[in-house]
């Protein structure tokens, strides 16, 4: 039994250990081609005609910043046809209808689409949305994102190449500072975008839309097979599916696009859980088609990992609840300094990997790592704490589960007005089972103390922090939901 929980356990590590080197391998790339950053090959003579795409449902909260601000884009009024698509089911509907009256009375390009069924969801929506598309290029802005007023005349002009499909910008955070969640949140997308887009786009490999802030050609959408609604993440899957067809994607990281970061755990989790299951959704449909295209192999194995790349949550969340207390416990015997020389090495492949791989995305961006560095304790927990809201995500997509397109709710920058509103998720279940798991970390460390294994004791406070972080904000969250929704009832009864 004990060579048994070893095997596992080692076997577990050594695999989330080539996730680690990956990490290291792909910031490399982006450090090596980080001089490659694309121009346009010429300029339009005559700007081109655009459809703005602006896919929202249920957002009272900014769906009137988003309209104003996709107003004021510095594009010629003729040239630009802005579509409202609105699956909305509460007041959006009328708030979105109203600005769209408004706009259009002075003389802005612009229609509100709405639809009852909401068939596809987003993806769904958007294309329902071509079928009365204007021009061959479609940009597209999510409700919590506020576009900058040239962003269009600084990314159209690379589809002088007629081989570019599609044009990505770096996402700002709009509330990096607001608090922990928002400042680990923001060092998580600046690593996706900087250093995976960056180094994927430099070196010629495949990296995806992120559903937001970026332009598509539309000939690259149609002969990629439009927009399909049979996974979560429907840019990532139509990502792929254009570039197998030969479609470039270009990454522009010095063009942003702000936007609102999720201010709570639940709706972090939320989105997490979402882009989780749609990443393995993808890979299960396209990996395949993948491997056996004409890809070149450094293609083929970097979409590898990143289509897999949410399978390490379900590999740490089995290992965390079966083998790493287990695998302490049959080795208590061992001299601490064996279990170090053993454990050592493969943790520090993990854990170094994971801070050089963030800390090298804020040196990008801010040239300086000066007041991030007190974030990766705060990054590292929440690391972990998300595997068994991201496991679940993976098993369910792994079994074929099929499940609704959850929105990520927004704020317009009001965290208060966010409590007790009619957004916020009331599923708590598994906030329990996250507190339970960093309870059962903390007998381990208790039991460590009394027996003196002293070199267990870092990985297990590790985890217990993680999961105790992420398990009692949600709880705190949600008792919080509670009270403010029960504070009238409890004022008319006075």
């Amino acid at each position: 039994m004990s060579i048994f929980i070893l095997a596992c356990y080692f076997g577990i590590l050594g695999m989330l250990c080539v996730f680690g080197w990956h990490r290291i391998h792909i910031t490399y790339l982006f450090k090596k081609y980080a001089r490659s950053v694309p121009l346009p090959n010429e300029k339009f003579d005559e700007l081109p005609m655009v459809t703005v795409q602006l896919p929202v449902y249920n957002e009272k909260f900014v769906i009137e910043r988003l309209i104003d601000a996709v107003a004021e884009i510095d594009y010629p009024r003729d040239r630009m046809y802005i579509q409202v698509l609105d699956d909305s089911t509460d007041e959006t509907r009328e708030l979105a209808y109203q600005s769209v009256l408004q706009h259009r009375k002075q003389g802005l390009n612009i229609d509100y689409i709405h639809r009852t069924d909401r068939v596809g969801f987003k993806a769904g929506a958007l294309e329902a949305g071509l079928q009365e598309a204007k021009g061959d290029f479609v940009a597209i802005f999510d409700a919590d994102f506020i576009p900058n007023p040239h962003i269009l005349k600084e990314s159209i002009h690379y589809f002088t190449d007629p081989d570019v499909g599609m044009v990505q910008t770096r996402w700002e955070h709009l509330n990096r500072e607001h608090n922990t969640l928002t400042q680990v949140q923001a060092i998580l997308l600046d690593a996706h975008f900087m250093i995976e887009h960056g180094g994927r786009c430099y070196s010629d490999r495949f990296f995806n839309f992120n559903g937001t802030a970026g332009i598509w050609r539309r000939q690259a959408i149609a002969d990629a097979g439009g927009w399909q609604h049979d996974t979560l993440t429907e840019d990532l899957d139509l990502s792929y599916r254009a570039q197998m067809r030969g479609w470039r994607f270009l990454f522009l990281p010095d063009l942003t696009c702000p936007a609102e970061l999720p201010t709570d755990m639940v709706a972090f989790k939320s989105q997490q859980h979402r882009w989780a299951k749609g990443s393995i959704q993808v890979m299960k449909k396209l990996l395949p088609l993948i491997w056996r295209s004409h890809a070149p192999l450094k293609v083929k194995i970097e979409a590898t990992f990143h289509l897999t790349g949410n399978l390490a949550y379900l590999l740490m969340i089995i290992n965390s609840i079966f083998f790493v207390i287990p695998s302490m416990v049959v080795r208590q015997d061992l001299n601490w300094t064996r279990v170090l020389l053993i454990d050592g090495p493969l943790f520090l492949l993990a854990s170094v990997s994971f801070v050089h791989f963030y800390l090298s995305s804020q040196h990008a961006i801010f040239q300086s790592i000066k007041g991030r560095k007190r974030f990766i304790p705060a990054l590292m927990a929440l690391g972990i704490g998300l595997g068994l809201n991201n496991a679940r995500a993976v098993v369910s997509a792994l079994f074929g589960r099929e499940s609704e397109f959850v929105r990520t709710p927004k704020t317009g920058m009001g965290a208060t007005r966010r409590m007790g509103s009619p957004y916020f998720s009331r599923r708590e279940a598994w906030a329990y089972a996250e507190i339970a798991i960093g309870a059962m970390y903390t007998g381990a460390i208790i039991w460590a103390i009394g027996t003196g294994t002293w070199a267990s004791i870092p990985f297990l406070v590790l985890f217990q922090n993680g999961f105790l972080f992420v398990g009692c904000k949600t709880l705190w969250e949600h008792n919080q939901q509670r009270r403010l929704t029960l504070q009238p009832i409890e004022k008319t009864a006075a």
